[in-house]
């Protein structure tokens, strides 16, 4: 290192080398873009910020902390709920909220070329505009980008019939951790030349590459969708519907689920009366046109029955229903009302939900802890949303004991210890209990390759 940092100020010569135009050392906007919404995820102080609005600033700024070895730390909006987009200690922040284009939308291929501070509902909405649809919708799509949505392959309410984010990436552009430009992928239909270094990179939470431009897949618009909604008195006897309506060879469109204290939380706020009548709500969508369509609707509304649903209906008011999945996207928030949330974001075979959400239950409550659930429950993708009072230090030590009990069942399940968050700093003890030792040893030769000097995203992802 040439040019030392000393007593965590950077030196004029780094700062010389990043743009002045979109730099910024101002310590209070520091601290507002120094974590993300992790709140239990540890941070750091950055140096600086940059908020780019080209390519070629993102590649400066990448130069400049090459040659000086400083830490980069991408981010999105900051929705993120791992800690991935924390800074470190000394770092260089790259915000990309002023990359904000959608540059191109093609019809005929139908793929959109966006950059990467685009937020997720703006494509979404530009593509309706042209008859098509982005079917990737995390809960935070309102506020999230697409670069974020990238780096943590974000999954969504659609996802159990119409992939995550992976499966619609088709080429990055990018900014590798020696500040080299390049891009990867095709924007062909088909293209098997060379590794899948877009599927590698998706989800890489900004350890190997930064991107600065990205080309989505796009489908035709969705049919108007019928919603169906039944009520549980457990956790379990809404996993066995979510079972039963996979044994049954059927795929909803969305279906989601939300316990008694995720419903009580919403009335809370928004006073929507959703716990009067439901301990647990499973709503779910098909989005299969004509007969067929309601043929469909009815089977799961069966499945609902068959388990034990309290009730059991497919909705013939359009707004009831928007109103519903708008209730299931306002649990998070509603709920971080009640205290300090540490969010789980496990994943298990749709067989082993059933098992799983008895554990959840079963731990919180040998562990005096509040746990509400919410859950991506088509596949198996459970977010329990561990609550505590600020300040309650016991309460803290059980609520981390219970976030770490939940993991190992998920891996004794079959499944995962994150389905769509992504690991950041929250779940790296968890990461050393999921890979075996070659695999693990795999990712760091990568992160070793594409990182030589390890300055993406330092202390995330790899333990």
């Amino acid at each position: 290192m040439t040019d030392t940092l000393t007593t965590g100020v950077p030196s004029s010569a780094l700062l010389d080398a990043l743009p002045a135009a979109c730099t910024t050392t101002d310590p209070a906007v520091l601290e507002t873009y120094s974590r993300d919404q992790a709140s239990w995820a540890a941070h750091g102080t950055p140096l600086a910020l940059v908020r780019p609005t080209t390519t070629d600033e993102v590649q400066r700024t990448v130069r400049a902390c090459y040659e000086h070895h400083v830490p980069v730390v991408a981010r999105g909006a900051g929705t993120g709920l791992a800690g991935a987009a924390n800074a470190v200690e000394g770092s260089v922040v790259i915000s990309f909220e002023k990359m904000n284009r959608v540059k191109t939308i093609d019809t005929l291929e139908r793929f959109a070329v966006v950059e990467p501070g685009v937020i997720n509902d703006d494509l979404r909405a530009a593509c309706a505009a042209e008859g098509l649809w982005y079917p990737p919708d995390p809960a935070s799509s309102p506020w999230s980008t697409l670069g974020g949505n990238v780096a943590t392959n974000a999954g969504g309410l659609c996802c159990v019939k119409y992939g995550v984010t992976r499966d619609y990436v088709l080429a990055l552009e990018i900014v590798t951790g020696t500040g080299e430009l390049t891009t990867v992928g095709r924007r062909t239909a088909k293209g098997v030349a060379g590794y899948d270094l877009v599927g590698l990179l998706t989800g890489s939470e900004g350890t190997l590459a930064l991107v600065t431009e990205i080309t989505v897949r796009l489908r035709p618009m969705q049919a108007p969708p019928t919603t169906i909604v039944g009520s549980f008195d457990s956790t379990v006897d809404a996993g066995n519907a979510v079972r039963a309506i996979a044994r049954a060879g059927l795929t909803p469109a969305a279906l989601e689920l939300m316990d008694r204290h995720c419903l009580e939380a919403i009335d809370q706020w928004k006073r929507m009366d959703l716990s009067t009548d439901a301990n647990v709500l499973l709503l779910a969508r098909t989005d299969t046109p004509g007969d067929t369509g309601t043929e469909e609707a009815d089977a799961i509304a069966e499945c609902f029955t068959s388990a034990g649903a309290a009730w059991a209906m497919r909705s013939n008011d359009d707004a009831e229903a928007e109103a519903l999945f708008a209730a299931r996207k306002l649990a998070y928030p509603a709920v971080e009302r009640l205290g300090n949330v540490l969010t789980e974001d496990v994943c298990v075979p749709k067989d082993q939900l059933p098992a799983m959400l008895a554990a959840v239950e079963e731990i919180a409550h040998r562990n005096d802890t509040l746990v509400a659930t919410i859950a991506h429950a088509g596949d198996g993708n459970l977010h329990p949303l561990i609550v505590t009072t600020p300040g309650d230090a016991d309460q803290k030590a059980r609520a981390q004991r219970t976030f770490e009990e939940i993991m190992d069942v998920a891996l004794d399940l079959g499944g995962t210890i994150t389905g769509e968050h992504g690991i950041g700093t929250l779940k790296m003890s968890g990461l050393t209990r999921e890979l075996p030792p070659p695999v693990q040893a795999m990712q760091t030769a990568i992160k070793n390759a594409l990182d030589p000097r390890g300055i993406l995203n330092p202390g995330k992802v790899l333990a």
